[in-house]
């Protein structure tokens, strides 16, 4: 499979994130080889809880198939899905999620919960983990490191001034 090769599509899209300044998460549909949809974290810009990478790449998706069924598809992100997302991903009936690095605060598909296999549900999706897992997880930690020391410099700005 092409795992890697869409993923580093999911990176790109979690670039144009961090570029606008939102935490860089990435995500994209994909069936038959062609993505159907893209998405990365939107919320500050949006003003939107649920614009998250996966949430806008389903949207899209669902439109350019003109369905809400999204058999046969595979969903790429840079970072496990959330429960909202992972909630999203079962009701859209997507086959596969691939995604890069656990998320250790909200982690749906493994790490906290698995929203993605539960039986109790009447869809279960494929999962595969830790693709381009050091590019995923490097991407998060620097933004996060920058958002620190930005933060930390701000104070000491009110501090000095």
């Amino acid at each position: 499979m092409d795992y890697e090769k869409y993923m580093k599509e999911a990176l790109r899209e979690a670039k144009k994130a961090q570029q606008l300044g939102e935490v860089p998460i990435g995500a994209v549909i994909v069936k038959d080889g062609q993505i159907v949809g893209r998405g990365y974290n939107r919320r500050e810009l949006d003003n939107d809880p649920t614009a998250h990478a996966e949430m806008i790449a389903i949207r899209e998706a669902s439109a350019r198939l003109d369905s809400w069924r999204l058999n046969d598809c595979d969903l790429y992100v840079t970072l496990e899905p959330c429960p909202m997302c992972a909630g999203a991903i079962i009701q859209a009936r997507i086959d596969t999620v691939v995604y890069g690095t656990e998320d250790p605060k909200a982690g749906s598909a493994g790490t906290l919960l698995n929203i993605l296999q539960d039986e109790r549900f009447n869809h279960q999706t494929n999962m595969i983990t830790g693709v381009l897992k050091e590019e995923c997880s490097t991407i998060l930690t620097t933004f996060f490191r920058a958002l620190r020391q930005k933060k930390k410099e701000q104070k000491q700005d009110k501090t000095n001034g």
